[in-house]
């Protein structure tokens, strides 16, 4: 049994309460004063069960419209056509007795089938307005003189259209969420729930073939104040383990301020990342594993000390900072398998310098404004050859400004360095291979 609403306001959020199966009609109005009213049939198979009688069903579908302010006209049928006509010809609530569907649709008019505008001339011409005047013609005299259209509107005006819903397909949301009746104040009891959560969600995202790439997570305080966290993945994954313990380093370095009474996730729905490595090409790390690593070293070594380096843009030696939350950028295959371009071969020779982080501090004598003799942790020796210095400078408009002499030195050790001078003291910075 199929139902019909027709009338003004949002009737398709009504047609969701009784039915997930809902189809919106997009067709003719009654008149040019009613051009905004919306028509939604939706299945109602089974509820009978739950209401009883027809009558009962469509009662309880008037009285949710009454409910929402709202006013239209019902129609419960066997097919969604017959509904759809009866809920846009007749006033009030109708229900059409099963086999009755012709007689109780005789007298409608036929502009309510939405027919082309020629055919609806062409029966105008011979005098056919009604349902019963189109159902009583002869099929094979429609067929040859109107030709499909023609009979498809008899079958209609018969109430005998058999079809299926073309139904409303509801937006793809995946949240989840669990109400307590005691407050959590302890990590591990949450974690235990959160865990429901994610499983929840990844089955549902599984069933779809689908995966996520971002891990919404709301909490709700007895103090009624919210958490919200929100931890972003470098590539559309299904991992729950991994999915946990993030969320749970995540709460480590950030936990609630309060006792939790309500909990809510959700997550953004997007196709899996498909990868195929070459056959002879080790095996790099998960992305996801990569992330999960990072936040635990994220809990070692303190927020905003683990991450990925980047140089910034100015001349300071050694200047970059490291983008904690930044995700680990993926390079397709054909990059991970490129080999590298060989680099041009010199003969000359080259050293390499051993950075000391942090650097050195050192005690430097002066001679002739050069330096004479380094002291520092590890090192002692008189300088017998130097190049230098150097002298660096930059960020004088700021608050920050920096400047450095630099002098490359070898010392009686038999070991070359690099140091430099700044106004905080002089420093080692490296050694050379």
């Amino acid at each position: 049994m199929f139902a019909c609403l027709h009338g003004p306001g949002n009737l398709t959020a009504i047609a969701f309460d009784f039915s997930p199966a809902v189809e919106a009609i997009v067709g003719q109005a009654l008149s040019p004063a009613n051009a905004s009213l919306s028509t939604v049939t939706f299945d109602v198979s089974g509820l009978d069960r739950l209401f009883g009688l027809p009558q009962d069903v469509a009662a309880a579908i008037a009285r949710r419209v009454r409910e929402a302010g709202l006013t239209a006209h019902l129609a419960l049928a066997a097919n969604p056509d017959a509904a759809i006509c009866a809920a846009r010809g007749f006033p009030g609530v109708s229900i059409i007795p099963y086999g009755d569907e012709a007689k109780f649709l005789a007298p409608l008019p036929l502009t309510l089938l939405d027919p082309a505008p020629q055919l609806l001339e062409t029966l105008e011409r011979w005098g056919i307005r009604r349902f019963h005047e189109m159902a009583a013609l002869p099929p094979l005299g429609i067929a040859e003189r109107l030709g499909a259209e023609g009979m498809r509107l008899r079958e209609l005006a018969r109430g005998e259209a058999e079809r299926k819903l073309r139904r409303i397909e509801e937006p793809l949301t995946f949240e989840d969420q669990i109400e307590l009746e005691y407050p959590v104040e302890l990590l591990e009891p949450l974690a235990f729930l959160l865990a429901r959560l994610i499983n929840g969600l990844a089955t549902r995202l599984a069933t779809r073939a689908l995966a996520t790439d971002e891990l919404r997570l709301r909490l709700q305080l007895e103090t009624r104040a919210t958490h919200a966290r929100t931890l972003h993945l470098p590539v559309p994954t299904l991992d729950t383990k991994a999915f946990l313990k993030l969320l749970q380093l995540d709460l480590e370095a950030h936990p609630p301020a309060a006792p939790v009474v309500h909990l809510w996730m959700g997550v953004n729905p997007v196709k899996p990342q498909a990868a195929q490595s070459g056959l002879f090409v080790p095996v790099a790390p998960e992305p996801v594993k990569l992330s999960l690593t990072l936040a635990r070293i994220q809990a070692l070594v303190g927020e905003g000390r683990a991450g990925i380096p980047e140089l910034l843009d100015t001349h300071r030696p050694d200047a970059f900072r490291v983008q904690s939350n930044a995700a680990f950028r993926v390079e397709s295959n054909a990059a991970l398998n490129a080999k590298p371009a060989a680099a041009p071969i010199s003969a000359a020779p080259r050293l390499a310098l051993r950075l000391f982080r942090p650097a050195r501090a050192a005690r430097v004598a002066i001679a002739s404004s050069q330096p004479s003799f380094v002291t520092a942790e590890g090192i002692r020796g008189k300088v017998i050859e130097r190049a230098g210095p150097w002298r660096t400078s930059g960020d004088w408009w700021t608050l920050d400004p920096w400047q450095r002499d630099e002098w490359d030195i070898a010392l009686s050790d038999g070991a070359l360095y690099r140091i430099y001078c700044e106004p905080r003291g002089w420093f080692v910075e490296g050694a050379y291979d």
